[in-house]
């Protein structure tokens, strides 16, 4: 350890935050002559002592040993700072949690509001970043390993994609994947998805005509139908597709999910209400309890409605 800048930056850290030796001694619990003795290099604190110093001079450990280093108006800010370095998600949970932790105490800055912001902003970039590696990693591994994992995995790519602004770009490959192999489902699948998410729902209708024809015994090709009949407001429609997909059989209920959502779009809560309860029994049947109780949940909220 280099004790003279460790020692001189104890001293400097704490003109900084405009504090005496008196004040830090007492938020320590020490004597004001040990805090003296710290920063005359006489004796050293304990290390355990160290993550404590750190937080009340707004820097990190690592800062007492730094040559040039200075402090920052609070503990947060200094964690944003090394978040932006490292785009470690670690580092910004704990960044989050010192801002929190501001804002329950009421005392949030201009500089905090928006460095909060802005490390939410930094961690969308590398969530996003994130995700499309691993969905591709997941797609990579073909519709042989997971079925149901490989559709959702495209599926969820393709939402992305179109979140980023990349719907058109995600439409044409999709149209021409769909052109060189007219007999592949999952890409015709991703092909009707990919409009839906573009709610481009008048080419996602043509596109689902075409591939229902192609692939009538697809339940999934079904559900997506009624989703995009319930967005033109043709809901007997709508509502007809997902009987055809609970006849097929849906892995997860999904037909009651659509008719449950789409009836409490419509404000028919009655209706609504009594399919979460159907859909929470059917998955406690399956021992799915976490899923049920969402569904309850959801019930719940609906009856509420009705009140």
């Amino acid at each position: 350890m280099n004790s003279t800048v460790f020692t001189e930056n104890l001293k400097k850290f704490r003109l900084a935050k405009n504090m005496t030796q008196e004040e830090v001694a007492e938020i320590l619990c020490v004597n004001p002559q040990t805090v003296s003795r710290w920063e005359c290099g006489t004796t050293l604190p304990d290390v355990m002592m160290l993550p404590t110093l750190a937080r009340l001079y707004a820097v990190t450990v690592d800062d007492f040993y730094k040559k040039h280093s200075v402090a920052y108006e609070n503990y947060a800010e200094r964690l944003s700072a090394v978040y932006e370095k490292t785009n470690d998600p670690e580092d910004f949970i704990q960044c989050r949690s010192e801002y929190q932790k501001l804002m329950k105490e009421g005392s949030l800055s201009i500089s905090d509001k928006w460095n909060y912001a802005t490390i939410h902003h930094f961690m969308i970039r590398h969530c996003k970043k994130i995700a499309l590696e691993w969905y591709d990693k997941a797609i990579a591994e073909g519709p042989e390993s997971n079925l149901h994992i490989y559709r959702r995995a495209r599926s969820l790519r393709t939402s992305l994609m179109v979140e980023l602004g990349k719907g058109d770009e995600v439409i044409h490959a999709q149209k021409e994947a769909c052109e060189a192999s007219p007999n592949d489902l999952e890409e015709w699948i991703c092909l009707v998805e990919a409009y839906i998410y573009a709610k481009k729902y008048e080419d996602a209708y043509d596109a689902f005509r075409q591939a229902s024809e192609k692939f009538p015994e697809n339940w999934v090709l079904y559900i997506n139908g009624g989703e995009i009949c319930a967005s033109l407001k043709k809901y007997d429609e709508a509502f007809a597709y997902w009987d055809r997909a609970g006849e097929l059989g849906t892995d997860f209920y999904d037909e009651l999910y659509c008719k449950a959502w789409c009836y409490h779009d419509l404000g028919e809560y009655q209706k609504a209400y009594e399919l979460y309860i159907e859909i929470a029994d059917k998955l406690r049947a399956s021992h799915y309890d976490e899923e049920a109780e969402m569904a309850e949940n959801e019930a719940k909220e609906i009856k509420r409605k009705m009140k």
